[in-house]
């Protein structure tokens, strides 16, 4: 009797230990990676686009996936240097490196996602064709989204830049003909929304206008952004080839991705994989 209550009693421990084993294997992927994930983004767009059009697709992967939102540009990139989340999502390709290089922090951007593109809008002309000499337009006072304006009003035939130019740092003094003599009203970036009221015109990035409840597709014109400038999901270049960065890039490559696209972010520009 003795016997066979030891023998009972050992196989009773091989099989607990065998069930907390086999949970352990549903908490990870293959190769041990956590299925169980949290991911960053700032409020608004990009939270949208991982919880309608990144976070479901990953969730029938078998992945648990928590978002935290961000309120500033900062904290993302700190969580995810310091592991507190696993990716994030909202800024674009120079903003990261530059970030990455001026912090000492090692990121990578894994893949390009579709992108507010600026707008300039207006309250005063109803169409590009419609602006008259002189009209004032406000534009970004930080370099890199004024470069974005002026490429823009290039693209639009309102101005001429420096063929010589870097495209990426372009300025005011890069132009060689102000075909309207535009006047130039350099302000933050997050007040250009409400400066439509006072100016004739404005160029608003994508995520100010959004944020201040803008119609993207009620703009003038919207830039032909170039790739650098739309947002990547960002993670840790030690982290580039696991199973998690594959399964993201798989998820954003897919067919049900590109449908949430078109349904729920129309005017978002695409970057030039998906062309």
């Amino acid at each position: 009797m003795k016997k066979w209550l030891t023998t009972g009693f050992i196989l009773l421990i091989i099989g607990f230990l065998a069930a907390c084993g086999s949970n352990d294997d549903n908490s990870s992927s293959e190769g041990g990676e956590s299925k169980e994930i949290t991911v960053g983004a700032t409020a608004g767009p990009y939270s949208d686009m991982l919880k309608k059009a990144i976070i479901p697709n990953l969730e029938e992967k078998g992945y648990t996936v928590k978002v935290i939102e961000f309120s500033d540009y900062i904290q993302p990139n700190n969580a995810l240097d310091n592991g507190d989340i696993q990716a994030n999502l909202f800024q674009h390709t120079i903003y990261l490196e530059n970030f990455a290089k001026e912090n000492n922090m090692d990121l990578t951007a894994l893949i390009t996602v579709p992108t507010a593109p600026m707008g300039i809008y207006s309250n005063t002309f109803d169409s590009i064709e419609d602006i008259t000499d002189g009209a004032t337009i406000t534009i970004p006072n930080d370099p890199t989204n004024a470069a974005r304006a002026f490429n823009t009003l290039q693209d639009e035939g309102l101005i001429v830049l420096d063929e010589n130019a870097d495209p990426l740092t372009v300025s005011e003094k890069d132009i060689v003909e102000n075909k309207k003599n535009l006047e130039f009203q350099p302000i933050e970036a997050g007040q250009l929304p409400r400066s439509v009221e006072s100016a004739d015109l404005a160029a608003v990035p994508g995520n100010f206008a959004l944020a201040a409840g803008m119609d993207l597709l009620t703009a003038l014109a919207l830039e032909e952004m170039l790739d650098s400038y739309r947002n990547v999901v960002a993670v840790k270049t030690e982290n580039k080839d696991d199973q998690l960065a594959k399964d993201i890039v798989e998820v954003v490559e897919s067919d049900a991705f590109e449908k949430v696209i078109d349904e729920e972010f129309q005017g978002f520009g695409k970057p030039e994989w998906m062309n």
